[in-house]
């Protein structure tokens, strides 16, 4: 049986057809093919060989407390132009906002011209386990741009118990709580740690200043359960108050990062 025949205009008919096909469609058959197999190579690609997402930001542990020293009647140091309850407390804001930045989270005991009792202050520090507290002062005297770090030092050693018979009976006091002018005693090491670490970023960048810490009887330490320094600038004397509140970038920068190797070596056992 022979073949059948086509009219010439059927054969190119047939033709433009069978070149469309391999022009148009052949090619896409052929990207849809690459692709399933592009695809199934990565799905079954290990899972160690696909790019691990980056580790979560972990901020510094702690709560930081700042104080800003004095207010309401209490003016503190007073200059020509300023008094020191004002510019702790401009200076206490900016440190507050630079150690946020860095992750920490900070606790001021007055945010306004409040007068704020020392056990007060104490009691905001104490509300939290794992706190340091700075308190900000600006002196009456001193080398001006000199900046001075303190920590407690209590006058006399701890008083011993009373032998029995020899005093009227106390009642006892409860688990974990501690004589309220005594709380910063278990502390003294710590707070002079903390201070040292404060006082040697302070002396690179503040020139005449010194570069260890200096123990002092400083009451508003005094009732604080956890390490507790005081920072003093000097000095409100100064003719322009702007300098003393200037300091702040360079105070929180110090004090970020002597609290950092504070905790660092806090939980390594270091006490």
């Amino acid at each position: 049986m022979k073949p059948p025949t086509y009219p010439s205009d059927a054969r190119c008919a047939i033709s433009d057809i069978l070149c469309a096909v391999r022009t148009i469609l052949l090619p896409r058959l052929l990207f849809t093919a690459a692709c399933a197999c592009l695809l199934s190579c990565v799905c079954a690609a290990p899972a160690s060989a696909q790019q691990a997402p980056p580790p979560a930001y972990t901020p510094p542990v702690g709560v930081i407390v700042l104080d800003p020293a004095h207010g309401g009647t209490d003016t503190g140091a007073r200059g020509e132009t300023s008094v020191e309850k004002d510019i702790v407390l401009q200076i206490a804001r900016t440190v507050r906002t630079e150690l946020e930045r860095g992750g920490y989270r900070v606790v001021m005991t007055r945010n306004d011209d409040s007068s704020v009792s020392y056990d007060d202050r104490a009691a905001v520090a104490n509300a939290h386990p794992d706190a340091i507290f700075i308190t900000l002062h600006v002196s009456s005297t001193g080398t001006a741009g000199t900046v001075r770090v303190y920590y407690d030092q209590f006058a006399a050693p701890a008083p011993p118990a009373a032998a029995p018979g020899n005093a009227k009976p106390q009642p006892p006091l409860s688990p974990g709580l501690a004589v309220w002018e005594e709380a910063q005693r278990p502390y003294l090491d710590a707070s002079h740690r903390l201070a040292d670490l404060i006082q040697s970023g302070l002396a690179q960048v503040f020139s005449g200043s010194p570069v260890t810490a200096s123990g002092a009887a400083v009451r508003g330490l005094r009732s604080v359960a956890a390490p507790a320094v005081a920072i003093e600038i000097s000095s409100v004397s100064v003719s322009n108050a702007d300098s003393l509140i200037a300091t702040a970038g360079p105070l929180a920068s110090a004090i970020e990062q002597a609290a950092s190797v504070f905790r660092q070596a806090s939980s390594t056992g270091a006490r």
